[in-house]
């Protein structure tokens, strides 16, 4: 925006999606909408305080030594252009936009949302060197707890072999792959008893609502789900959404990536059939909880979409993983979502299973019997 453009808004104002904090270098300022940060001189909190309400820029600059007018106003121009200050009209690019429908929510589920996104992973063999020198001087924690001294109460164990019991026991992250394709009934049947609708109710005051397998907190089921597909039998490869309440799939788009590209250092699951990919549409749970804790119940419920997946795939004699290692804005952009209003959280796949049953992950080594 040029200064004859800034001259003419009629006032400009503070963007609603910054927050404060201490980093190694001292103050930092964040838009987490835009997610930029900067030093938080004096003299920018200054700025940002002033246009805490809409204000005209020449209100600030009657504030400013004459001498530093000029950087002044080129300061409000980089922090217009850079979203950190709006015009009166409101924000101007679309995660400012999806972001204000969060409301109360902001900043604590907004700030965390943002700040988690697009993490850059480091690879299997770099990751165990960094694991075995950290440590040496930082010990691995116990696996479980346990309370010294204190009366135990003995409990019989499950010694009972059936379907259900072998399920529960057999389903493993598995990281090898069969060469035959996933038929198309079985992945049928793995998003139906994962993800579709088994039936309706009609909740008080609410109306309508879909009952599935997996619980969702005042069954809001935020939870969507996308295959992406490269080798399913009877299947085209491309990605596609699935509609649980129909119970089909929705082609939208044909372009298929590298599995490994959207699961970054993960080259293992390349040779996968499908992966899945699990979204949430955050305002289905907005409009019923509107406290920011509600972030957390999302982000739970796609563990229970996914636990399901992974067991159903085991039932079903499949080769399932699930890896929250994404490259999120890639997906994001494949599947058409805009990371928002409607965001992955988790990613699972499957495969047929090799000739020989070989389940043991990366960097892990089956414990010997004793």
């Amino acid at each position: 925006m040029s200064t004859a453009s800034r001259r003419n808004v009629r006032g400009l104002r503070r963007s609603p999606h910054l927050v404060l904090y201490w980093g190694d270098g001292g103050l930092v300022v964040q838009n987490y909408a835009t997610r930029r940060s900067a030093p938080a001189s004096a003299f920018l909190l200054q700025v940002l305080e002033h246009f805490g309400t809409s204000r005209r820029v020449e209100s600030l600059l009657r504030l400013v030594p004459r001498e530093a007018r000029a950087a002044a106003d080129d300061l409000v121009g980089r922090l217009v252009e850079e979203g950190w200050l709006w015009p009166h009209t409101g924000p101007s690019t679309a995660a400012d936009r999806e972001f204000l429908e969060w409301g109360v929510w902001n900043p604590a589920a907004g700030f965390f949302h943002a700040a988690t996104k697009d993490t850059e992973f480091v690879g299997l063999d770099e990751a165990l060197v960094d694991l075995g020198r950290q440590a040496k001087s930082w010990p691995m924690p116990p696996p479980v707890k346990r309370y010294d001294g204190a009366r135990t109460i003995p409990l019989p164990r499950v010694t009972e072999r059936d379907r259900y019991t072998d399920v529960l026991r057999g389903r493993r992250t598995w990281r090898r792959f069969g060469e035959a394709p996933v038929p198309l009934q079985k992945l049928s049947a793995l998003l139906d008893l994962s993800a579709g609708v088994q039936a309706w109710a009609v909740a008080d005051g609410e109306g309508r609502v879909p009952l599935k397998t997996s619980p969702s907190g005042g069954a809001r089921h935020p939870i969507e789900v996308y295959v992406a597909a490269r080798h399913v039998d009877g299947l085209d490869p491309g990605v596609y959404h699935y509609a649980a309440d129909a119970h089909v799939l929705e082609a939208i788009g044909r372009d298929l990536p590298p599995f490994d590209e959207l699961l970054p250092t993960q080259s293992w699951y390349r040779d996968a059939a499908a992966l899945v990919f699990f979204t949430a549409v955050f305002e289905r749970t907005r409009w019923r909880y509107h406290s920011p804790r509600a972030y957390r119940a999302v982000l739970i419920e796609a563990g229970h979409v996914c636990q399901t997946f992974c067991l159903t795939a085991t039932w079903l004699e499949l080769a399932p993983f699930c890896s929250m290692a994404i490259a999120d804005s890639p997906v994001e952009q494949i599947l058409g979502i805009d990371g928002v209003s409607e965001s992955v959280l988790y990613a699972a796949g499957v495969g047929t299973r090799p000739f020989l049953d070989d389940r043991t992950t990366p960097g892990m080594l089956p414990e010997k019997p004793a």
